[in-house]
């Protein structure tokens, strides 16, 4: 009898064998777990994308993820510059908890105070514990030295650059035009555009768009792979997408986090001669130049998106789409419009952006929603979708619970910013702000951004009751933050 029960106890072991080794679901997580994709643009503007109302450049796979999803019309991000506002996004908390207040440049992201700290968990940290692999391939920009690198910031794959900028194709920045600001031209003149040279596949041109030279980017700024430093022969939008796509390929069969923070379309302004040609028609050469670098990485972002659905993950796939901050107009002549302001202002300009999120499987297309949102609220997010707790200490809330048009309730909630002087809060319809460029020091303005988004009526000295309980509840937050880690230089 007991030779009888050998098969069946052969193919019940047979059976968890399979169901253990060779699910991958089972391996590395439910089902119903979505893979997600987080695409950040850098600088790019309110208005640069045909879904905020862009006509003369097409941004058709951008807009897709609007149209496919849900177009958030009040998101915003807590920081009007680069780092700051990628280390909220990455924790889940504003960043001044921990005192990340200022954007290190240049030399200054060498230094082994200026990074994101290590005592606080990134968005790869919780998504890894629940189960995902975990890319970063693009711009990190919290921190350059060892203990700030990514590799021991919770992701298992990297592949990008550490600092706030980098050349597009390195020099003779061959195949492009490339335009170099500079205060004082060869030609003796402060204004204008001075060319260079004109090779025959490559354009080289100076000009005082803003008053300062093109930072030394690649100085000290090399490219990594898996934490060592690589020359790579493609151009940087190509190659960020390409390891993006094979990052897909190789995580089909698992959940997976990748992060794909594009340098496009942040200075230095560089476009190949294929968007060149493609936008011939526009002027002045700066915008061009602009159209092309946008419509590089628009298309780039379609090839990801082609990659998800020729895989079958489309519809358990969580994407989103934003930019860091607003857009650096004299700089890039990226818009903000109907915004005031851009970056490194508190202007709705500089810290309003496009925000955008698709999920097929659970978000109805072309859902469009004017609650007030945060970048705060996309780590909430993906730890609801895993299946994980949210952790008290994180100041965003899960976008399906704030989001009436996705069964949410509509909350009112105060989002604080604060730049050394510069401050500002807002709290339902209203917003006060403190010492942004062109205002007066130390005096607050109040503004009604649902009757009046661009800002131009200060209600300040005609509702003194509404100012004040605005002015008290940022001075409650205020009170929860420290001071910075470091100063501006």
């Amino acid at each position: 009898m007991k030779y009888q029960m050998i098969p069946r106890i052969l193919t019940i072991l047979f059976a968890v064998f399979t169901l253990t080794f060779l699910q991958p679901e089972a391996a590395f997580g439910s089902p119903q777990k979505p893979n997600i994709i987080f695409i950040v643009a850098d600088d790019l503007g309110y208005g640069e994308t045909g879904a905020q109302g862009e006509t003369t450049i097409p941004t058709p796979k951008i807009d897709a993820i609007a149209q496919s999803g849900i177009r958030y019309t009040n998101g915003y991000v807590t920081g009007p510059f680069c780092s700051a506002s990628r280390a909220g996004f990455m924790t889940g908390q504003i960043q001044n908890r921990f005192g990340y207040e200022f954007n290190p440049i240049g030399a200054k992201n060498e230094e082994s105070t200026h990074g994101l700290p290590t005592n606080i968990r990134t968005m790869a940290d919780y998504l890894r514990d629940q189960g995902y692999s975990t890319a970063l391939i693009g711009k990190w920009h919290l921190g350059g030295t060892a203990s700030f690198q990514p590799l021991r910031r919770g992701f298992d794959r990297f592949f990008g650059f550490l600092h706030e900028g980098r050349y597009f194709v390195p020099y003779p920045y061959e195949g492009t035009t490339t335009m170099l600001r500079r205060p004082f031209l060869p030609n003796g003149k402060t204004e204008g555009v001075f060319p260079v040279w004109e090779r025959q596949n490559s354009k080289l041109f100076y000009a005082n768009t803003v008053n300062t030279h093109e930072p030394a980017y690649d100085a000290d700024n090399p490219l990594y792979d898996q934490g060592q430093p690589i020359e790579e022969a493609e151009h940087l939008t190509d190659a960020f997408t390409r390891e993006a796509v094979s990052f897909i390929q190789h995580h089909k069969d698992v959940p997976f986090f990748l992060y794909l923070p594009y340098s496009a379309v942040h200075s230095p302004l560089q476009a190949t001669n294929e968007y060149m040609q493609r936008f011939a028609h526009i002027e002045p050469l700066q915008r061009r130049i602009f159209a092309g670098m946008l419509s590089h990485m628009d298309d780039s972002i379609g090839e990801i998106m082609n990659q998800v659905d020729s895989l079958g993950l489309t519809e358990k796939t969580l994407v989103v789409f934003i930019s860091d901050n607003g857009g650096p107009t004299a700089e890039l002549t990226s818009s903000n419009e109907p915004l005031k302001g851009g970056k490194g202002n508190l202007s709705e300009g500089g810290i309003r952006v496009p925000f955008f999120v698709t999920w097929p499987d659970r978000i109805p297309a072309k859902t469009e929603s004017d609650a007030p949102v945060t970048s705060l609220d996309f780590l909430p997010t993906f730890l609801e979708a895993a299946g994980g707790d949210v952790p008290e200490e994180m100041d965003g809330s899960g976008l399906f619970q704030v989001t009436p048009e996705l069964g949410g309730s509509a909350v009112e909630r105060p989002f604080f910013w604060r730049v050394g002087k510069r401050t500002a809060l807002r709290f339902g319809d209203h917003k006060i702000i403190r010492n942004d460029k062109g205002m007066k020091r130390n005096q607050w303005a109040l503004y009604n951004l649902r009757q009046d988004i661009s800002e131009e009526r200060d209600l300040a000295e005609s509702q003194p009751e509404t100012l004040q309980k605005l002015v008290d509840m940022w001075g409650e937050l205020d009170a929860q933050m420290v001071a910075p880690l470091w100063l501006p230089r």
